[in-house]
């Protein structure tokens, strides 16, 4: 107690350069920690990024390919489904809900996609968020558009401006429907996933623009004609895929299963967590990177814990020189230095998981909004506590250095020094 009392008075007494060092160690373990918790949400994010969606049906292709082209909107597929098959399929037992997507169009360089109203009603992200609105509403009519967070925000869009489709996917296009403009009515909050860069049209708007004869107010005059979600819907001889969600995981299966064998057209069905797993799994390197940064970031702070203990020590040789001489013992000044090196190991880690939670709380809607990362505020888990405890034992054995050092100082080194 006493070596505890003496190590703690000592550390006040340079409180200077341990600030400092508490503060080196208080932003590595901060960061780690940050790291190691935006890796995890990360990779339960991107899981998330499609959420509460049971199957993506589409072309028969790769399970990948199909993912990427329905969900994150990259590359496309050489075939499509046709509305016959969508309508048959959709029609089984147990099907709870459907949502049919057709892309192929673009609005500088961010991807058109036409669909309908169930969209907003079941489409899902992060742990089963629902889309909300920031401004507007969903399309009414069949000339109404509404816009992701990020098309909005960096084209500089706002509600009833005027928006022309053009066709492909790519960032230039030497086609643009020109006669079939858009009326914005809608801004989508952010999501951090695909949809800030989409916009979102009714899906009869994608067949009528690639008809040429009927324009869409050609269409909207004759709205009163029709229902309106039938005018909305319309229908289209192909779409590019759709999703399903299933009253049971059993209908999951078996409806996959059957889609896979369906026979009038070769398509494919696949379960959205599992190949966003599958996708992961092959960005492994992501993780790797991370878990490197981290470990580089901790060994530059114990350095330099090192550094500052090996500076002090030179600057105490007479206080320790002054310690033998009232009888302390060899033993006593290491156990002082492993003592404060502790200490410095411990307040510094404490400090870094206060550190740790007030970043995680303040960049944690910033993180969801623009990365798409939902992080979650939790207390410190086993292996959180691990790396903590793996942090305070190298600060411990790296304190063992300038402790064994002093403890070969000997008194006459000591005194000889002048002030």
């Amino acid at each position: 107690m006493i070596l505890a009392k003496l190590a703690y008075k000592s550390l006040l007494n340079r409180r200077a350069s341990v600030l400092l060092t508490l503060f080196t160690i208080a932003i590595s373990v901060m960061l780690l920690l940050s790291i190691e918790r935006v890796r995890i949400d990360a990779k339960s994010s991107f899981s998330n990024t499609i959420s509460g969606t049971d199957l993506i049906v589409g072309a028969r292709t790769g399970d990948i390919q199909l993912l990427l082209s329905s969900v994150f909107r990259i590359g496309h597929t050489n075939n499509g489904v046709s509305w016959k098959s969508y309508e048959y399929i959709t029609s089984q037992r147990g099907v709870k809900w459907s949502i049919p997507i057709s892309l192929g169009d673009s609005h500088k360089g961010q991807a058109v996609l036409g669909t309908t109203l169930d969209y907003f009603s079941h489409y899902r992200f992060a742990k089963k968020q629902n889309l909300t609105f920031n401004k507007g509403h969903p399309f009414a009519a069949i000339n109404e558009v509404v816009l992701g967070s990020e098309v909005a925000n960096k084209l500089g869009y706002k509600l009833n401006d005027s928006i022309v489709i053009s066709h492909g996917m790519g960032n230039t296009s030497f086609h643009h429907h020109d006669d079939n403009p858009f009326k914005v009515v809608g801004i989508l909050n952010p999501t951090g996933t695909p949809v800030d860069k989409t916009l979102h049209i009714p899906l009869a708007a994608i067949d009528l623009i690639h008809g040429g004869k009927a324009s869409l107010e050609h269409e909207h005059e004759h709205e009163h004609e029709h229902g309106e979600h039938n005018n909305l819907v319309g229908h289209p001889k192909q779409i590019t895929a759709f999703l399903m969600g299933f009253k049971s995981p059993l209908y999951t299966l078996q409806i996959r299963r059957n889609i896979n064998q369906y026979k009038p057209e070769a398509l494919l069905g696949i379960m959205p967590t599992v190949t966003l797993k599958e996708l992961w799994e092959m960005l492994a390197i992501v993780e790797k990177i991370l878990l490197l940064f981290s470990a580089v970031v901790v060994l530059v702070s114990l350095l330099g814990m090192l550094t500052t203990l090996l500076a002090n020590l030179s600057q105490r040789r007479r206080e320790l020189a002054i310690l033998r001489s009232v009888g302390a013992r060899p033993w006593h000044l290491f156990t002082l230095i492993s003592i404060e090196s502790l200490l410095t190991t411990l307040l510094g880690c404490l400090a870094g998981s206060v550190l740790y939670y007030l970043a995680i709380f303040s960049a944690g809607g910033y993180l969801q909004s623009h990365a798409g990362i939902s992080v979650n505020i939790t207390i410190l888990s086993y292996y959180e506590l691990s790396l903590i405890g793996v942090i305070m034992a190298a600060g411990f054995i790296i304190g063992l250095i300038p402790a064994t050092r002093a403890y070969f100082y000997s008194l006459s080194d000591g005194m000889s020094i002048k002030a």
